[in-house]
């Protein structure tokens, strides 16, 4: 099996504007060794699918050891890079998303997802600030000597409805981009955006690879690579689908 440090180098090569990678996001060992033998490269988890599967709401009601141990399980099954969504980094300070940085690499994750959003609270962290925070994560994975995928998450489109997103909205969040960028970041995610125009704009005016979340409404994967998105990811549509066919199937045995 190839050494974490590897993963990370073959994890991060995955991001290529306009060749986007795909991660149809499992939310245990079972679901991951489905999607790996489905095709997948890689294996990322969605903080929203994991706490459900648990029996926990979303927004760091998951206690973190057991999404530790989780992350732990699924990259025991595989020779794949495992990326994590560790939410906001459960914790405020930059210390604090720095200790759980250090867990989820020690754990196995050769990347994480970290938001931008005050879990608990309103409105997101100011971009000075989540670069504190950003950087803080980064200085722990150099600590551990890993090369580990920061996916620096806004949440501003994903806060509004499509809508009512903006131009204003849009330049936010480019000025957060080279902000996380600046304090360590590897990539940045707007989940939420599905402007062809609007991801076109941000694809072109980040350095960072961008990842769109392939929502209902989003372009279809085509579109996306076209526009230079560099990640495709599903977040809960997998779990939402498989339980879908859970509740129907079981209706029927019980109808």
């Amino acid at each position: 099996m190839t050494d974490q440090k590897t993963r990370a180098e073959t994890f991060a090569a995955l991001h290529v504007k306009g060749d986007p990678v795909i991660l149809f996001n499992a939310w245990d060992p079972g679901s991951a060794a489905t999607v790996e033998k489905a095709g997948a490269k890689a294996l990322a988890t969605g903080s929203w699918p994991v706490a459900a599967a648990f029996g926990y709401p979303d927004g760091e009601k998951l206690p973190l050891d057991l999404a530790l141990d989780n992350i732990r399980r699924i990259v025991s099954g595989t020779a794949l890079p495992v990326t994590m969504d560790i939410e906001s980094g459960y914790g405020v300070s930059p210390r604090e998303v720095a200790e759980t940085a250090t867990k989820a690499i020690q754990a196995g994750a050769i990347g994480f997802n970290l938001e931008d959003q005050v879990i608990g609270g309103d409105g997101l962290y100011a971009a000075d600030v989540q670069h504190e925070r950003i950087a803080a994560a980064r200085a722990a994975c150099d600590k551990q000597g890993i090369p580990v995928f920061i996916n620096a998450r806004t949440d501003i489109f994903l806060k509004a409805k499509p809508e009512t997103h903006s131009e204003d909205m849009l330049a936010d969040a480019i000025i957060r981009a080279h902000e996380y960028a600046q304090a360590g970041a590897s990539g940045f995610f707007a989940p939420g955006l599905a402007d062809e125009a609007m991801i076109g704009t941000l694809c072109r005016e980040v350095e960072l690879p961008v990842n769109i979340i392939a929502l209902p409404h989003v372009p279809d994967k085509a579109t996306l690579a076209s526009l230079g998105v560099a990640r495709i990811s599903y977040g809960p549509i997998p779990y939402r689908q498989m339980m879908a066919s859970l509740d129907a199937a079981a209706k029927a045995a019980f109808s």
